[in-house]
């Protein structure tokens, strides 16, 4: 029995969104394409951030384009938060109704002695479980507790389930970068085509 070739929903499927948000604190704008090349362009006024970012969008083959101004005279914080809000609000945007897509996502990222594990769905039920274990305070300026802010405040406002564990590592930097590599891995996965499931809203209730 010879199965019909399906066409590339991706070729024909608008799944881009650009949202602005402006604060009393930040005031930030994110585009982004979900079948983009991996094409970035970050300028938060965090370079660690903007480092990350570029993880995300290299190896989830995001096309993404964000832009904020911050408080960063009293600290890092309400940017990198803000760039989550921002991010995550986008990503619920583009998905749209969700129709047709994977839904789960899974990756092993290594990084020298790191190793991470990022599992996550897009259930519509905002959860996270951060298992990192981050030796140092900062990385450069950037303080570290400001990875599980930005990883709340994504899932928070895209609707994701979003399981993070660290299977080992001693260099903050490393753990770090091989958690938005495994992230970007992942939900590249997620988002991605079924090719089986075209058309259909990805869960046995029949909605996310």
């Amino acid at each position: 029995m010879q199965t019909r070739a399906l066409p590339e929903l991706a070729s024909f499927v608008d799944r881009t969104a650009e949202i602005c948000r402006t604060t009393g604190e930040t005031d930030v704008r994110v585009a982004l394409n979900l079948d983009g090349q991996g094409k970035c362009r970050a300028n938060t006024g965090v370079p660690f951030l903007d480092h990350m970012l570029a993880q995300i969008s290299s190896h989830g083959l995001i096309d993404l384009e964000v832009q904020a101004t911050g408080d960063l005279h009293i600290d890092d914080h309400h940017t990198n938060e803000d760039v989550g809000i921002t991010l995550g609000q986008a990503l619920h945007k583009a998905l749209g109704d969700r129709k047709g897509i994977v839904r789960f996502g899974h990756f092993f990222a290594p990084l020298d002695e790191a190793l991470v594990q990022v599992v996550l769905d897009f259930s519509g039920r905002p959860h996270l479980s951060y298992g990192l274990e981050i030796p140092t305070q900062r990385v450069g300026t950037y303080d570290t507790q400001l990875v599980r802010e930005f990883f709340v405040a994504v899932v928070n406002h895209s609707q994701l389930t979003l399981h993070i564990r660290q299977l080992d590592g001693i260099n903050s930097h490393h753990i770090i970068e091989a958690t938005f590599k495994a992230f970007a891995r992942a939900l590249r996965m997620a988002v991605a085509f079924d090719q089986r499931r075209i058309g259909e809203i990805p869960s046995s209730k029949g909605v996310l």
